[in-house]
């Protein structure tokens, strides 16, 4: 808890996150609000608040002349920058209820969340995605305008506009269409476990309290800056990344991309990073990629500065007793640990990982080398962060302790429930969804199931259902994959995997028959155990899977495959007495080659 609070808009202060916008442009309106890389210009370029307060201004004006009632949806599919945060300002100063879009998603996952909001305006960046959009732009019907910010020269859409064209010079603000804090702010789109996307109902209160909530966590400052590259589609960088730096008045820069984070890392040097785990696992792999070539002195350098650093951390953090090898930490923190941290940029005093588990060898190395690495969980429909581990009691194996105002407790078959400010309103247009997981007494099901120790830090232990988190967040549904793969013949048993992975692989065992005629169609020799795992024959299985699986989002993706031909069984251990896939046994026993599948890629 910080000592001192007093510079964060409180939400009785904000009421709206509008509200929140109009107060922090008063209170420091000369401040840099953004950062971002003109790619015109070539250089790095900054807002204040009140030069966005401006810019607002022409968005609102543009959004006026639709003719739009409050409580219509609005979508926008922007990477992130600057524009997407003015527009969503400008929709909420009309009560409008804005739908955020994934810029990667397929087109007809698009069409459905569009669809099933009945968006009137979608905003979108560039000619790409124009090309991908008139794919099916018929099933486009309630969408009355499309706005793009690149200037597309072709098009028989007469609902299409520039935004450059279609933006008045200059406009005045207009006050607040309405302001009540417990209306509907927006709709997130969630995967979940089956079926389509379901969208999540949040209001303004749901989102400035949680904001709130998790600033009284961390200490921060108007000089801190957070170095923003997470989708703001999603959930969790849309609060922590956009809202929470506007109550606390700290400048957000956008990264150019994932590739260029290195990069960008150096240039920004932030003060705090949030992040899913896969970003520092890409890091940690760097790390040890750059250790093979290093002298044996250096490695053992190495080595020793991440246990020492460790046995410093737990120290620190009461847990560990104090011992003589510590007083080696400074000369291992200028020979090992500064030169890590300063690949990060060097000033980083708070860095959150959040969207799926964190592996505890990524945390280790981090926190013993410097970093202030905290673990949290959320979920979209809690808005989204329920807990969080903070700087002077990081216990890095639990995800932390609630919220202020979040309540959290144990249910049957040790699922979490939540109750608080922050639980959704409920699934738009999807009573039967939102009433199979939000109790009659307000307790929301996460669907996980956990442990709370004495200390109050939660413990994720597993899955009530059998969801495959990935590294970088996203949920996949096995075994609705895994039927879909099934279609085809040439498969008679497929196991999905990618727990803590960056992307999935898929297990199969080959139909006999079906596999004999396809080795021929392909020219390779089907009795010969190296055909299994040739690369003509893997490139071919996985065009085969890719077709199975289009339904599902585009994350969702079948990057490597392993053909087997002995039957999983009762007997091999490989199956219940029920006929169930025992998946954790599949996994240990081919654990060696699903490794080389992650190695290969």
């Amino acid at each position: 808890m910080p000592d001192n609070t007093d510079h964060y808009i409180k939400p009785e202060q904000a009421v709206t996150l509008h509200g929140l916008f109009l107060e922090r442009v008063q209170r420091t309106p000369d401040n840099v609000a953004y950062r971002y890389f003109d790619m015109h210009r070539e250089a790095w370029l900054s807002l204040t608040w009140a030069q966005m307060r401006d810019q607002v201004a022409r968005w609102q004006a543009l959004l006026l002349r639709e003719n739009l009632a409050a409580g219509d949806r609005v979508a926008v599919m922007l990477r992130n920058c600057p524009q997407w945060v003015m527009f969503e300002q400008a929709a909420m100063s009309l009560g409008l209820v804005v739908v955020p879009l994934y810029v990667v998603d397929r087109p007809d996952n698009i069409a459905y969340i569009v669809n099933d909001a009945q968006a009137k305006v979608l905003l979108f960046e560039t000619a790409e995605q124009w090309q991908a959009l008139r794919t099916v732009s018929g099933q486009l019907g309630c969408v009355q305008r499309f706005i793009s910010l690149e200037k597309i020269s072709v098009t028989n859409d007469q609902r299409l506009q520039c935004a450059d064209e279609w933006l008045p010079a200059q406009a005045a603000l207009q006050p607040e269409r309405e302001r009540k804090r417990d209306s509907l702010a927006t709709i997130m789109y969630t995967s979940g476990t089956t079926g389509k996307p379901k969208g999540v109902m949040l209001s303004h209160h749901n989102i400035v309290y949680n904001a709130y909530a998790g600033l009284l966590t961390f200490p921060t400052g108007k000089d801190d800056c957070m170095l923003s590259f997470l989708p703001l589609s999603h959930a969790f960088e849309r609060t922590a990344g956009y809202y929470m730096p506007m109550m606390a008045g700290f400048a957000v820069a956008y990264a150019r991309s994932i590739p260029l984070l290195a990069d960008d890392l150096k240039i920004i040097r932030p003060t705090i990073l949030v992040a899913v785990p896969r970003i520092y696992e890409r890091i940690y792999n760097a790390i040890h990629a750059k250790l093979e070539g290093v002298t044996p002195l250096q490695h053992k350098l190495f080595t020793l500065a991440v246990d020492i650093g460790w046995d410093r951390f737990e120290y620190q953090q009461g847990r560990g007793a104090w011992m003589p090898r510590l007083l080696l930490w400074p000369v291992l923190k200028a020979l090992v640990a500064d030169k890590v941290m300063g690949r990060l940029g060097g000033r980083l005093r708070l860095s959150i990982s959040g969207g799926a588990a964190l592996p505890p060898k990524v945390s280790r190395l981090f926190i013993a080398l410097g970093l202030p690495l905290v673990q949290g969980y959320g979920m979209t429909e809690t808005s989204p962060v329920v807990s969080v581990n903070c700087i002077e009691n990081n216990r890095p194996s639990t995800v932390g302790q609630p919220l202020q105002g979040i309540t959290v407790r144990i249910g049957e078959q040790n699922a979490l429930l939540v109750k608080g400010p922050c639980n959704m309103l409920g699934y738009w247009n999807n009573l039967e969804a939102t009433a199979a997981i939000v109790d009659q007494d307000g307790w929301l099901n996460t669907g996980d199931t956990a442990s709370i120790g004495d200390s109050g830090h939660i413990t994720i232990t597993g899955r009530l259902k059998e969801i495959i988190v990935m590294s970088n967040g996203e949920k996949v549904p096995p075994a609705d994959m895994e039927a879909a793969i099934q279609r085809d013949r040439l498969f008679d048993q497929v196991m999905v995997h990618g727990e803590g992975h960056p992307a999935l692989v898929v297990l199969a065992v080959v139909n006999p028959e079906q596999w004999q005629a396809f080795a021929q169609q392909v020219g390779v020799r089907a009795d010969m155990p190296e055909s299994l795992c040739d690369t003509r024959i893997e490139q071919q299985v996985l065009q085969r899977i890719a077709g199975q699986i289009r339904e599902f989002p585009g994350f969702a993706k079948v990057r490597r495959v392993l053909l087997l031909t002995e039957p999983w069984s009762i007997e091999n251990g490989m199956l219940t007495p029920t006929l169930k896939l025992k998946r954790s046994q599949v996994a240990v026993r081919f654990a060696n080659e699903i490794e080389q599948l992650y190695q290969g890629r």
